[in-house]
């Protein structure tokens, strides 16, 4: 029997304002082109509508996002190229999403007017919880945004003035290299573990008032032995890199959390560099914490990374490979057993 093939429908779509239409299609109608390589579907433009042709469940998916998108574009959105892969990648994982409650949720405008808000499903539960938890852990692979929107949450919450403070921190943990040979004194060898939270805080504040509030001691970027024996009360807190804690330095650093202060947990349970006699503090808090009330917990995949698409296929390979290596090792344990 030949497989059933999916029957190609066409559908119109008018759009009232050409203004609103030309934005939604991009310059030279390059997110109408993007469109058509993500869907394989056909697109054409001829006034103020665009024509569908393609598999009935594609037609429809695309129906709905450029209608989506239309409403955003005409509420002061500016939409890119990146934002038609987001929002096709939405509603892809979930046709019932909503893209305005997503995209229009402004986190943050950085100093230099971008306007930080959440690109994916994932994301928006995320600053949801943070707006809402005083405790958030967020795990998931690199690029997904997780440290980003916690550091813009913070500028913002601080920028309120709904804290007075906000502490950044880091486990400086040797991922192939020793800290010992590393030149300079300790403030110089911990400080390559620190760069990537002072890069994205640069992001958001321009250069002198992000100094300025480093220097009074209002931004705090540390690593986090410093953490141990204070008290953060009024603060923002967040702890990056989270795998790479031991069990102890996570209890130390839940345990320092004050009244009127929020924490932010953030990392990646597949990039553990600490020794294999160590259990990751990340894991472990997850396993006795996750049911605990006023604490959440929001997990990220390759469907939520915001980074060059490359990265999304390079985390989904090596995935692959994880599972392919549990699977070998479950039968290598199965066929010890059966030896003994």
């Amino acid at each position: 029997m030949k497989p059933k093939t999916q029957t190609s429908i066409a559908e119109k779509v008018d759009f009232a304002n050409n203004d609103i239409l030309r934005n939604l299609c991009g310059e030279q109608d390059r997110n109408i082109r993007l469109l058509e390589k993500l869907a394989a579907v056909n697109l054409g433009i001829r006034g103020n509508a665009i024509s569908i042709s393609g598999d009935r469940i594609s037609v429809l998916h695309i129906r709905n996002l450029l209608s989506q998108l239309y409403e955003i574009s005409g509420k002061g959105y500016p939409l890119f190229p990146a934002d038609i892969e987001y929002a096709h990648r939405i509603l892809s994982e979930d046709a019932a999403a909503d893209l305005e409650r997503i995209f229009l949720d402004t986190v943050f405008i950085s100093s230099k007017k971008r306007i930080i808000t959440p690109k994916s499903i994932a994301q928006k539960l995320y600053i949801d919880a943070i707006r809402n938890a005083d405790m958030v852990f967020g795990i998931g692979p690199a690029g997904t945004g997780k440290t980003y929107l916690a550091m813009a949450m913070a500028v913002a919450t601080l920028m309120e003035k709904k804290v007075n403070r906000i502490s950044l921190a880091r486990p400086a943990v040797e991922a192939g290299e020793k800290l010992g040979f590393l030149p300079g004194d300790l403030a110089e060898k911990v400080n390559p573990y620190l760069r990537p939270l002072y890069d994205a805080l640069f992001d958001m504040l321009d250069f002198d008032r992000a100094s300025a509030l480093i220097h009074k001691g209002v931004i705090e970027v540390a690593p986090l032995a410093f953490m141990r024996g204070r008290t953060l009360n009024n603060s923002f807190v967040i702890l990056d890199e989270a795998q790479n804690t031991t069990s102890e330095q996570m209890k130390m650093f839940l345990t320092r959390l004050g009244y009127g202060s929020k924490a932010v947990i953030t990392g990646d349970v597949t990039q553990i560099d600490l020794p294999t006699d160590k259990v990751s503090g990340l894991v472990e808090a997850e396993q006795l914490l996750c049911k605990t009330e006023g604490i959440r917990f929001v997990h990220f995949s390759e469907l939520d990374v915001v980074r060059h698409p490359l990265v999304q296929e390079v985390i989904r390979a090596y995935n692959h490979l994880d599972r392919r290596k549990r699977k070998n090792d479950g039968r290598l344990k199965e066929g010890t057993k059966n030896l003994r």
